[in-house]
C-alpha cells in the first residue's frame, strides 16, 4: 500500500518516452559531431555499441516487441498436401483456455450453468467420433515469464468460482486473472470427469495431476507433470496417445506455438498422423503436422521450434520491420543456419562461438541480402552508411544479439524442447537474458556493454577551468579537448598533441 510520504511511482506515458528517446538521440549525434571536429571518429567501436540502454532493434522502449506469430503458419500451410476436412481421428486433445474464450456464457447466470448447458455439451459434442479426449489447461506460476506476456493483457476483477456464483458480466476481463481461471479450469475438469460417460476415455488436467473418467486407469505417464503451458503439455498427451496405439490425433488450438511444435513432434511420432485444428468459425481449418513435417524435411522440422522463438515469440523480441515470412524466406535460402537450430534445440548446452558465427550471418542477411559483412557490428555499420536507415532498422550490436539469442534458446531449448517430459528440468531464467529489478518481475537483460554515449572516446570530455594538469581526463586518455570540455578546447593540450 503507497503511503502520504511515498506515492506511487509514475510511469511515463509511451508518448514521454518516444520524445525522451528521440531527445537522446540527437544529443547523442551532435556531441558526436561536434567532438569530430577535433577527433578522429571511431566508427567500428561507436556500432558495437547501443545508443540506448535497450537495442531499439529488438525493443520500444525497453519492452519486448511482439510480432505476428500467425504469420508462420501460413508459410507453412503452402506445404500441405492434404486439405479440406480432417479424416476421422481416434483422439482430440483441447486447448482448455482456447475453449473457454471461444465458449461465451450469453444468457447465463451461474458457474453450474455455464458448465451444463455451454461447456459440457460441447465436450460431449467433441466425443461423438472419437475414442478418446484430453482437456489440457494452463498453470500459472508465480515467478515465470509468461506473466510478464499476461500483465501486458492488462488486469481483471477477482471473482470466486463456485457452482453457485453468478457469472461476471465483462467475461474477457474475468479471464485475464489468473486467480480467476486457475479456479475455472479446476472447476470445470472436475465437471467433465463426473458428469460425462465412462464408456469412453476422458482426461483432463487438473494443475500437475490428471483427472480421467475410468477408475483405473494407468496415467503415469501423464501426472504428475510440471508443465507450465498447456502448448508443451498437449504434445505429451499426444505422445501417451500414440503409445496406446491410437494412430490419427487433433490438436485443437488457437496459439501458432502448439501447431510449430506439433511439426517438430511428427517427426518423432512417424506412424502417427497428427492434425491440428487451427482457428475458430470461418477461420478454422484442419492442418495435417505430419504431412508439413515431410514436406519441408526432418531436419528442418526438428529445427522449426528453434526457429521459432529465435525470430520471435511470447518471450522472445521480434526483429524491428522483419517478419516471420522474411525470416523464413532467408532461412530457405540459407541451409547453413539449419543445424545450429537443430542442436540448439537438443542440447541447449552445446552453444558456442561457431553457432553464433552463423546466426549473426543469418541476422545480417535478414537485414540486408546483399550485403557481404559476416559480423553484426560490420554490418551496423555498413547498412546505417550506405542504406540510410535509423538506428532501430540495422541489426542489434553482438552483446545485444548474445543475450537476445540466450533468451530464445531457454525458450526452445528447455521450455519446447522438453515437451515430451513429463518433468522437464529447466534452468532459472536469470543465466539465460532474463534478470529481476525492481520488484517487477523478470525483465529482459538487453547487453552487457554500456551505451555509446558512455563507452566512445570520442565523447569524452573534461571539466578543467585553469588549464588542462596532467590529471585532466582528455591528458590522460591522450586526446585532443574539444567544444564539449569545460575549456572549450582552447588549451595548452591541443597545442602538445
Amino acid at each position: 500500500m503507497p503511503l502520504f510520504s511515498r506515492p506511487p511511482s509514475r510511469v511515463p506515458s509511451k508518448k514521454k518516452q518516444t520524445i525522451s528517446s528521440l531527445r537522446s538521440d540527437c544529443t547523442l549525434f551532435s556531441r558526436l559531431y561536434i567532438a569530430c571536429q577535433t577527433r578522429d571518429g571511431n566508427l567500428v567501436n561507436f556500432f558495437k555499441h547501443e545508443n540506448h540502454a535497450y537495442p531499439p532493434s529488438l525493443s520500444p522502449l525497453g519492452k519486448l516487441r511482439f510480432g505476428t506469430k500467425s504469420d508462420l503458419v501460413e508459410c507453412l500451410e503452402k506445404y500441405c498436401t492434404s486439405c479440406g476436412e480432417a479424416s476421422l481421428v481416434d483422439v482430440i486433445i483441447l486447448d482448455g483456455a482456447a475453449v473457454i474464450n471461444m465458449l461465451k456464457p450469453i444468457d447465463i447466470k451461474t458457474f453450474q450453468e455455464y458448465a451444463d448447458h455451454i461447456f459440457l455439451p460441447f465436450i460431449n459434442a467433441q466425443l461423438r467420433n472419437v475414442t478418446r479426449i484430453d482437456i489440457v489447461w494452463d498453470v500459472y506460476l508465480d515467478d515465470s515469464l509468461k506473466s510478464t506476456t499476461r500483465e501486458i493483457r492488462g488486469r481483471g476483477i477477482r471473482r470466486r468460482v463456485a457452482p453457485p456464483n453468478a457469472i461476471p458480466s465483462n467475461w474477457q476481463e474475468f479471464l485475464r486473472l489468473a486467480d480467476n481461471k486457475t479456479e475455472l479450469f479446476e472447476f470445470l475438469a472436475h465437471q467433465v470427469v463426473e458428469n460425462l460417460y465412462e464408456d469412453k476415455d476422458i482426461f483432463t488436467t487438473c494443475g500437475q495431476n490428471v483427472l480421467c473418467s475410468r477408475v483405473h486407469t494407468d496415467i503415469s505417464s501423464l501426472a504428475p507433470c510440471t508443465h507450465e503451458e498447456a502448448d508443451t503439455r498437449m504434445l505429451l498427451h499426444a505422445l501417451d496417445s500414440a503409445n496406446k496405439e491410437h494412430r490419427r490425433i487433433m490438436l485443437r488450438t488457437v496459439n501458432t506455438d502448439v501447431l510449430i511444435l506439433a511439426v517438430s513432434t511428427a517427426v518423432c511420432l512417424a506412424d502417427t498422423e497428427i492434425w491440428v485444428a487451427f482457428g475458430t468459425g470461418k477461420h478454422l481449418r484442419y492442418i495435417p503436422t505430419h504431412d508439413i513435417a515431410k514436406e519441408i524435411g526432418y531436419e528442418k522440422a526438428r529445427a522449426l521450434p528453434r526457429f521459432h522463438a529465435f525470430t520471435g515469440c511470447d518471450t522472445v523480441s521480434s526483429f524491428a520491420g522483419r517478419g516471420k515470412k522474411t525470416a523464413f524466406d532467408i532461412w530457405k535460402s540459407f541451409d547453413e543456419v539449419t543445424p545450429v537450430f537443430s542442436s540448439l534445440l537438443t542440447d541447449p548446452s552445446t552453444f558456442n562461438d561457431d553457432c553464433m558465427s552463423v546466426l549473426e550471418a543469418y541476422v545480417v542477411l535478414l537485414y540486408n541480402r546483399t550485403c557481404t559483412e559476416t559480423t553484426v557490428d560490420s554490418a551496423r555499420k555498413n547498412i546505417f552508411t550506405t542504406k540510410d536507415r535509423s538506428m532501430d532498422n540495422i541489426p542489434p550490436t553482438k552483446a545485444a544479439l548474445l543475450q537476445y539469442t540466450k533468451r530464445a534458446i531457454y525458450q526452445s531449448g528447455y521450455v519446447w524442447g522438453q515437451a515430451l517430459v513429463r518433468c522437464p528440468v529447466i534452468p532459472s531464467p536469470n543465466t539465460h537474458g532474463w534478470q529481476k529489478s525492481g520488484g517487477q518481475g523478470w525483465q529482459p537483460f538487453w547487453t552487457l556493454l554500456p551505451e555509446a554515449v558512455a563507452s566512445c572516446s570520442e565523447l569524452l570530455k573534461c571539466g578543467c577551468k585553469k588549464g588542462c594538469p596532467r590529471q585532466c581526463k582528455c591528458v590522460r586518455t591522450a586526446l585532443k579537448c574539444t567544444s564539449l570540455c569545460h575549456c572549450n578546447g582552447n588549451c595548452e593540450n591541443n597545442e602538445i598533441n
